[in-house]
């Protein structure tokens, strides 16, 4: 399947995520961290991006990027190519150093700013390499606390003045919204539309407007859960969960077990996911998901849950 292209227009807000190639380090002693910094503040300043966010994990980066009047594919092209330059000639290999192709997802900026920064600045703690996000030096965090933020590199000001306008108080807040809660799930983050964009309908059909078309509608991964299919799919066609769950092969729950199955792969589900959904062998949803048999079906199931799930009961 051919790739699709970028999404870039003026004033786009991008969650950038790029990575070692195979995996590897592009880090591996503080020099090289700071070599990075200093790559991203140079291009910074010359394309005149703005920067709210970014964490440097030893084999990956995550960057929140507002683009200027220069696209994002020419940004990062400049950026991941001078340190892997620098990177080559210092450990004295070859070849990339990156993957070959980095993840833009388009954000809804009013959505999702304060989710991102939180996901992004939380890195670290996930991955249980500190135990406080004051402990890692490699993430922009200590720039809206006020610590550290090198040649202004990280514009802090948009996201303070959403806690206050003192900037004093802006940064104690911060501080409050960084400490609460139980943080932003993966799951969330990487929910898109068409696999390039994060927003909901408006913003799609704004950021559809802004690129000559070329954005398909498609659902969010896990935008609705296999309960709420499945009951829908019970109450459409007079099937219950016991009966799809069964060991009865009559053609009419068969298909309806097919349905249930194609629909929910559709929203992004796994095989192993429905199987324990239908308390089936996974063996068997491969039967159900070969052949995408019941387009009519599962386009009106789609529809009603995309129009209607809050009429549906999600209780299984």
């Amino acid at each position: 399947m051919p790739r699709k292209p970028r999404i870039e227009f003026e004033g786009a807000f991008y969650h950038v995520i790029t990575r070692g190639n195979q995996r590897q380090k592009i880090f591996k002693e503080p020099a090289d961290y700071n070599k990075f910094l200093q790559i991203l503040t140079i291009y910074r300043n010359r394309y005149q991006f703005h920067l709210n966010a970014y964490v440097l994990m030893n084999n990956h980066v995550h960057l929140l990027i507002e683009t200027g009047e220069t696209p994002l594919s020419k940004i990062l092209q400049g950026v991941n190519q001078s340190y892997t330059l620098y990177f080559n000639h210092k450990y004295r290999t070859v070849g990339h150093l990156f993957q070959g192709r980095y993840k833009a997802i388009l954000c809804d900026r009013e959505t999702y700013l304060l989710g991102l920064l939180r996901y992004i600045h939380e890195n670290p703690l996930r991955a249980r390499i500190a135990e406080a996000l004051e402990a890692y030096p490699w993430s922009s965090h200590h720039a809206y606390t006020g610590e550290n933020n090198p040649l202004g590199l990280v514009t802090v000001d948009p996201v303070l003045r959403m806690f206050s306008e003192s900037k004093n108080r802006a940064r104690k807040k911060y501080a409050e919204f960084m400490s609460s809660g139980t943080g932003v799930k993966k799951t969330d983050v990487h929910a898109t539309v068409d696999q390039r964009i994060q927003g909901d309908e408006s913003f799609v059909e704004t950021v559809a407007s802004k690129t000559a078309g070329g954005v398909k509608k498609e659902p969010r991964r896990k935008e609705r859960s296999l309960a709420q299919i499945g009951t829908l799919v019970q109450k459409r066609y007079a099937v219950t969960l016991e009966e799809l769950r069964s060991a009865g092969k009559t053609g009419e729950v068969m298909k309806m077990r097919r349905v249930l199955s194609q629909t929910a792969k559709r929203y992004g589900f796994f095989g192993k996911e429905i199987a324990e959904y239908l308390k089936k062998d996974p063996a068997s949803v491969t039967g159900y998901l070969h052949g995408e048999q019941y387009h009519e079906e599962i386009g009106s199931l789609m529809g009603q849950l995309n129009e209607g799930t809050k009429n549906v009961n999600s209780k299984v």
